[in-house]
């Protein structure tokens, strides 16, 4: 069983940024892809970003891309960060980082075997 353990959220005012990490623990599984998904409150979760095993791919929701970067520290290290820029209210959510069984990025929460408890990020006005 894989641990996903999530940091890098908080508070920020509107047009700021933040960066997310993510570090899997216990019995890893390596090469694999990874993403990154947010729930607001009275919302389903959905998608952010995604990248492949080895960095080479992403995929980014339509209202993240331009903003936010995903990318991975690479080799045997499994540690995905989440750069995001301009960030607005609607970017407010508890964000998740979770871990797939395949190499490349993929967009559906069921396609996600590991799932971290979340980061919460809180964008003011």
């Amino acid at each position: 069983q894989a641990q996903l353990v999530e940091s890098g959220g908080g508070l920020v005012q509107t047009g700021g940024s933040l960066k997310l990490s993510c570090a899997p623990s216990g019995r890893t599984v390596t090469n694999v892809a990874m993403g990154w998904f947010r729930q607001a409150p009275g919302k389903e979760r959905e998608f952010v970003a995604s990248i492949s095993w080895n960095g080479d791919t992403t995929l980014y929701a339509d209202s993240v891309q331009g903003r936010f970067i995903i990318s991975r520290a690479g080799g045997n290290d499994n540690t995905v960060y989440l750069r995001m820029n301009s960030l607005s209210a609607e970017d407010t959510a508890l964000y998740y980082c979770a871990m797939t069984t395949g190499l490349l990025p993929k967009m559906t929460t069921s396609e996600y075997i590991y799932w971290g408890q979340g980061t919460q990020v809180t964008v003011s006005s």
